[in-house]
């Protein structure tokens, strides 16, 4: 993933892997990689709607993955 991608959506996605993003949020992959975007490029500035944080967190959990919920409300770094 590009240095241009915010967190915290940017390491979840790495975590997870787009593509298995995309398919438990129904979400299309160009939708997911919004999520990495600042709001002035059309993103939502890094972070993931919380309504998808549910199924990515069973996700994880089932895998093995390290992934809580308060990985989902870090402030990222240009907005500390």
């Amino acid at each position: 993933m590009s240095e241009k991608h915010l967190e915290p959506a940017k390491s979840i996605i790495a975590k997870i892997g787009i593509d298995k993003v995309s398919e438990l949020t129904g979400k299309h992959v160009s939708r997911v990689y919004r999520w990495m975007y600042s709001k002035e490029r059309g993103g939502t500035g890094g972070f993931i709607p919380n309504a998808d944080a549910p199924a990515l967190l069973a996700y994880a959990k089932a895998n093995g993955i390290q992934l809580s919920a308060e990985d989902f409300f870090a402030v990222p770094e240009q907005a500390a």
